[in-house]
C-alpha cells in the first residue's frame, strides 16, 4: 500500500534524499548474482578487455528505467499493465510483451535457485553440518590454497617454488575430487528457502529496504576493502594499460571453443538495471508512495506541478541507485580480471564459491575465507530476498491482468505475500535438484538479455505516444533515451542472433 496520501514534493536536495528508498531497495537486488557471479565469470574468461561492455551495461539503461517511472506516476498504472499495452501481436487478450515476461519470470525463478545454491555454498563453507562436510571443505580448502599460492610464486618468478606447489596442488585436487560430496549444502538450501520463506511472509516495504541496506553495506565495503589492498600489491595490481585497453571498445579472443562474449551478453542482461528490475522498479515506487504523492491524474497546473517535483525525486533516486550498482560492478568486474584471470580459474558447479573465493586470497591472505563467505552471504541473499519480493509482485499483478486474481488492493498485497513465500520454496528445490548455480544465473541473464529489445520498444511507445505533454522531459534527455533504447535493442538482438546461431551448430 501507499505510504502517503496525496503531498507536495520536496524542494531541497536534502528534502529529496530523505525520500529516496526504491533504488536502493532496487540496487539490493541488482547488486548479487549478476555482479557475484556473472560479472566475475565475464572477468575471468576475458580479463580486463570487456570493462566497456560492463559500464555501459550499468550506465545504458537508466534513462528507460526513469521513462518507465514516469508512465507509472503519470496514469497510476502497475508496469506490467502499462507493458501490456504497447501495440503488436496478442494472444488470449494479452500483449506480446506479456507473453514474453512469463517466459522470462519462469527463468529468473531458474536463476533464484542458482542464487539459493550460491548461499548455500557459503553456509556450508562457512559453517559445515557434518563431519563429513568439514572433511570436504578442508581437503578442497587446501587445493584452493595452492591455487593462488602457486601462481603467486610464479607471478614473482620463483620458478623451483611453483613446479613444487604444482605437484602439491596436483595430489590436493586429486584427494578432494575423490570425496563424495557431503549432505550441508542440499540441507542449506531447504533451510534458506524456509528462512527466506518466513521473512518474506511477515515482510514489509520498510523491512525489506532496511535489510536491504545493511546487506548492500556490509557487500559494498567489503568489495571496495578486497580492491583497494589489492592495488597496493605490486604483484597483483592493476597497470594503467591493462584499465585503459578495457576501456576501448573490442572482443577478447575465444578460449577452449568459446566466446566470452557469449558470458558477457548474458551478463549484459543481468548487471546494471536488469530486465526484470526495470519492470519492477515503479512497482516499488508505487510502495514507497511517489504515485499517491502525485494523486490521480488531472488537467489542473497543480497536479502537474506535484508530478513534475515526484519526478525529480525518482529520477534522482535512480541515478543514486546507478552509482551504487556501477561501483560495485566495476569492482566486481576488476577483481575477476586481476585474480581469477591471472589465476586461470573459471567459477563453475559446485566449487563456484571457493573458485570465487580466490579473488580475496591475495588481499587477505588466511583471512580471504572468512571476508569472502561474509560478503558473497550479504550479497546473494539480498538479491534471493529483495527479487523475491519484487518478482512476486508482478506475478500477482499478471495473474490479476489475466482475470485469475481479484484486482482489489488488498487480494493483490495478500497474493503477493504468497507468491513470494512460493517463489523461494520453488527456488530452494530447484537448487537442490539442479545445484549448477553459474548455469542457472547465465541462463536467465540471456532471457533478460533478449527482453531488454522488447522493453526498448515499450519505452519508445511510452515516451512518444503515452507521455503527458506537460511531463515531457528535455530535448538532453530524450537525446540520452534515443541511445539507451539503441542499446536495449542492439543487446537483445545480438543477444537472440548469438543464442540462434549456436542452436544451429554455427
Amino acid at each position: 500500500m501507499p505510504e502517503a496520501a496525496v503531498a507536495e514534493p520536496p524542494r531541497t536536495l536534502l528534502e529529496s534524499l530523505a525520500h529516496l528508498g526504491p533504488g536502493i531497495v532496487l540496487a539490493s537486488s541488482i547488486v548479487g548474482s549478476g555482479e557475484l557471479i556473472a560479472t566475475t565469470t565475464t572477468g575471468a574468461q576475458a580479463g580486463f578487455k570487456l570493462l566497456w561492455l560492463i559500464l555501459i551495461g550499468c550506465i545504458i539503461k537508466v534513462a528507460a528505467q526513469v521513462e518507465i517511472g514516469r508512465t507509472t506516476l503519470t496514469w497510476g498504472r502497475t508496469s506490467l499493465d502499462a507493458f501490456d499495452r504497447v501495440p503488436g501481436p496478442r494472444l488470449a487478450g494479452r500483449g506480446w510483451i506479456y507473453w514474453a515476461w512469463g517466459v522470462m519470470t519462469a527463468l529468473i525463478i531458474v536463476q533464484q535457485g542458482g542464487i539459493v545454491a550460491g548461499v548455500a555454498q557459503t553456509l556450508a563453507a562457512g559453517m559445515p553440518l557434518t563431519a563429513a562436510g568439514r572433511h570436504w571443505n578442508a581437503a578442497h580448502d587446501e587445493a584452493a590454497g595452492l591455487v593462488v599460492a602457486e601462481a603467486a610464486a610464479r607471478r614473482s618468478g620463483d620458478a623451483a617454488a611453483a613446479d613444487r606447489l604444482a605437484v602439491n596442488l596436483a595430489d590436493a585436487r586429486a584427494a578432494a575430487a575423490a570425496l563424495p560430496a557431503p549432505p550441508d549444502e542440499a540441507t542449506w538450501c531447504l533451510i534458506t528457502g524456509l528462512v527466506t520463506a518466513g521473512l518474506l511472509a511477515l515482510g514489509r516495504y520498510r523491512l525489506i529496504e532496511r535489510v536491504s541496506l545493511v546487506l548492500v553495506g556490509t557487500f559494498t565495503a567489503v568489495t571496495l576493502l578486497a580492491l583497494v589492498m589489492l592495488q597496493l600489491d605490486g604483484a597483483w595490481a592493476i597497470t594503467g594499460r591493462e584499465l585503459a585497453g578495457g576501456l576501448v571498445p573490442g572482443l577478447p579472443p575465444a578460449a577452449a571453443g568459446r566466446s566470452p562474449l557469449v558470458t558477457a551478453l548474458a551478463t549484459f542482461g543481468i548487471i546494471g538495471v536488469g530486465a526484470s528490475e526495470l519492470m519492477i522498479y515503479p512497482y516499488w515506487c508505487l510502495e514507497k508512495g511517489y504515485a499517491a504523492a502525485v494523486g490521480p491524474r488531472d488537467e489542473s497546473p497543480a497536479w502537474a506541478e506535484r508530478a513534475r517535483g515526484w519526478l525529480r525525486v525518482m529520477q534522482l533516486d535512480a541515478w543514486v541507485s546507478m552509482l551504487v550498482y556501477t561501483l560495485v560492478t566495476v569492482c566486481f568486474y576488476l577483481l575477476g580480471a586481476t585474480t581469477l584471470g591471472r589465476l586461470g580459474l573459471v567459477p563453475a558447479g559446485g566449487e563456484m564459491v571457493r573458485t570465487l573465493g580466490a579473488m580475496y586470497a591475495p588481499v587477505f591472505g588466511s583471512w580471504a575465507s572468512a571476508a569472502f563467505l561474509v560478503g558473497a552471504f550479504a550479497v546473494l541473499y539480498s538479491t534471493l530476498f529483495v527479487a523475491a519480493a519484487g518478482n512476486a509482485r508482478m506475478v500477482a499483478d499478471g495473474l490479476i491482468l489475466a482475470g485469475i486474481l481479484p484486482a482489489d488492493d488488498r487480494s493483490r498485497a495478500a497474493w503477493a505475500k504468497r507468491i513470494s513465500v512460493g517463489w523461494v520454496l520453488v527456488a530452494a528445490i530447484l537448487a537442490v535438484a539442479v545445484n549448477q548455480p553459474v548455469a542457472m544465473v547465465l541462463a536467465s541473464g540471456i532471457a533478460q538479455s533478449v527482453m531488454l529489445a522488447a522493453i526498448g520498444v515499450a519505452v519508445v511507445y511510452f515516451r512518444w505516444w503515452q507521455a503527458d505533454p506537460r511531463l515531457a522531459p528535455s530535448r538532453e534527455w530524450d537525446g540520452l533515451l534515443a541511445v539507451s533504447v539503441a542499446g536495449l535493442v542492439a543487446v537483445g538482438a545480438w543477444t537472440l542472433g548469438e543464442r540462434l546461431l549456436q542452436a544451429m551448430g554455427r
